[in-house]
């Protein structure tokens, strides 16, 4: 306990006012959050079992009656005990046998010390009941830290699935990722249990105490993250980007930041509350992403991640008007086809370094594949266009192709069906090609094909006679 001892005093104060979720998160808060934590206690007919001269149980007592005894001075922090198993005979099979023996309240070790001794083990283990049971204990109050610590030497003896109750409360926030442990070195089940929550096998009594005293120094340590943005040769240049810790059970945001960077260039610490798992977002175009993300408890962690970033920019060509009006153009990465986001032209972006494909909404589309590199930037235009007037307004069915070098024909654009050939509209220059029938011809060979070219700035008419 003596280590335990230390820990909390480096931690005293720390306890208090860590992040508050999403929406108030940079607001300083009205008054310190209050952390709550529930000791969910294994009293069932096993832990009468000897472990090293003594009753599993007599040793969870005693370590827990210091604990307790250790933490009765801290503001902001308040206990309960649970226990499971303790109040009917294991031949009754009652698989509700769970109790909130001392609810949470303030400085209250005495009365979780005196009701620890009357404890007696005996019946089942309704792990699953004692979780649901237990989102009754915690107080409705929404700013609160609600941390459950299960200490358990067994698994569920009532066929329920504690792990996916586990998960739905975490879901609705009753509690924080759980802690549990598992005491004993009879049975190997620990892997049945790491989906609870922060599962530690307490395999001996010294290893009890040590993940015990661990588990609760990290319930009340403050722990820091800095994010370090760097180029591709490691040097930290990048900045000013949006970043999101997502909770990874939950899969809501808990922390949206704009990195941010000093006149040194060190990334600044944020309080992460590193009781919950998360993904990391780095909102960069495309977003870097990180998934169950390395933070240890009570630690000033710096994590670094390369996102060197360039611009595009999208230029529009020097016209006193322009006949497409405002053009658009779809941005993918290379190799993907997914759009990546579409932005007008007269626009910059910053993308992350990397090849992409840039589709033009021009007429006809074009595809630009482009190289953007770090603290560079990189440019995509399109020619000025040029007039097509088809100036018949006979009816019929008819479209553009573009002529290709080979001698090939691409399709640009379908002429309205079966309505009037007659259109005015903004072309990329290059050479094309019109195939029009009359809606009154009488054979598809009364079609008729006719070659043209467009310049930028120019109109060029095409005429078109039924047959």
């Amino acid at each position: 306990m003596r280590r335990l001892a230390v820990v909390l005093c480096w931690i005293v104060g720390m306890v208090v006012g860590l992040a508050s979720p999403v929406y108030a998160q940079n607001a300083a808060p009205e008054k310190p959050r209050v952390t709550r934590i529930l000791f969910l206690l294994d009293a069932s007919g096993s832990m009468l079992a000897p472990w090293e001269g003594q009753a599993r149980m007599d040793v969870a007592k005693s370590l827990l009656a210091k604990m307790v005894d250790s933490l009765n001075a801290y503001p902001n922090l308040e206990l309960g005990l649970r226990a499971y198993g303790h109040l009917h005979d294991k031949s009754e099979n009652n698989c509700e046998d769970s109790k909130l023996e001392v609810p949470f309240a303030p400085k209250n070790a005495a009365a979780i010390k005196n009701r620890l001794k009357t404890i007696v083990p005996q019946g089942n283990t309704p792990i699953t009941y004692s979780l649901l049971q237990s989102a009754g204990d915690f107080p409705t109050d929404k700013t609160a830290r609600n941390v459950l610590i299960l200490i358990t030497d067994g698994l569920e003896s009532c066929k329920g699935d504690p792990c996916a109750t586990s998960v739905a409360l975490q879901r609705k926030r009753v509690f924080l990722k759980p802690f549990v442990i598992g005491i004993g070195a009879e049975r190997e089940f620990g892997k049945q249990l790491e989906c609870l929550g922060h599962y530690y096998n307490a395999a001996d009594v010294k290893t009890f105490r040590t993940i015990l005293n661990d588990v609760v120094a990290q319930t009340l340590a403050k722990t820091t993250v800095a994010i370090n943005l760097t180029d591709e040769a490691g040097k930290p240049v990048e900045s000013n980007v949006n970043m999101t810790f997502i909770n990874n059970i939950t899969a809501q945001p808990e922390y949206n930041y704009v990195h941010y960077r000093d006149a040194q260039g060190k990334p600044d610490a944020l309080d992460i509350d590193a009781l919950q798992s998360y993904d990391l977002v780095i909102n960069t175009v495309p977003p870097v992403r990180q998934e169950n993300l390395q933070i240890r408890p009570g630690k000033a962690n710096v994590l670094t991640y390369k996102t060197p970033q360039g611009t595009l920019w999208l230029q529009s060509p020097n016209l006193t008007a322009n006949p497409y009006g405002t053009v658009q153009a779809v941005i993918r990465q290379a190799g993907k086809d997914n759009t990546l986001l579409a932005l007008p032209f007269g626009a910059r972006q910053k993308l992350l370094a990397g090849n992409y494909e840039v589709e033009l909404l021009t007429l006809p589309r074009q595809i630009r594949r482009i190289s953007v590199k770090q603290g560079q930037e990189t440019t995509v235009t399109y020619a000025a266009p040029g007039i097509l007037n088809i100036i018949s307004d006979l009816k019929g069915y008819g479209s553009i192709y573009r002529l290709n070098d080979d001698e090939s024909q691409t399709w640009v654009y379908n002429l309205p069906d079966g309505g009037s050939s007659k259109v005015n509209i903004a072309m990329q220059p290059g050479a094309y090609r019109l195939i029009f029938r009359t809606k009154n011809a009488i054979g598809s060979k009364f079609t008729d094909v006719r070659n043209f070219t467009i310049r930028s700035g120019q109109t060029s008419s095409v005429s078109i006679f039924g047959k």
